[in-house]
């Protein structure tokens, strides 16, 4: 068993923490300054987003929802979206399967 607490974790801003990586699952920590954002993206794999700590809100497709520490964001594969810190945020963002098809590094 891996075990993390999030709010307690050393991330810098603009440093993504990968907490684990293997054939199947990827499983990153972010901390996003109050005020920024992760612009409008999109990946090739599921996407689970959850707040640990903070506020954030979360555009998609016209469509936004504000929440804070506990929320839990699910996105298709493909799916573009925007997110932005209110205040100083902690996430951890979940991408299955690792790599997704159509990732670069995708060799099937």
């Amino acid at each position: 068993m891996e075990t993390w607490d999030i709010r307690e974790l050393e991330i810098e801003p603009h440093r993504p923490q990968v907490l684990r990586s293997d054939d199947e699952t990827r499983a990153i920590a972010i901390l996003l300054p109050g005020g920024e954002e992760l612009q409008e993206h999109q990946v090739h794999e599921r996407t689970y987003l959850l707040v640990a700590d903070g506020e954030v809100e979360v555009v998609q497709d016209g469509s936004t929802v504000t929440g804070g520490a506990g929320l839990l964001a699910h996105f298709e594969p493909g799916e573009r979206r925007t997110v932005r810190a209110l205040e100083d945020s902690r996430l951890v963002l979940v991408l299955a399967p690792w790599p997704g098809v159509g990732h670069p590094s995708h060799s099937g």
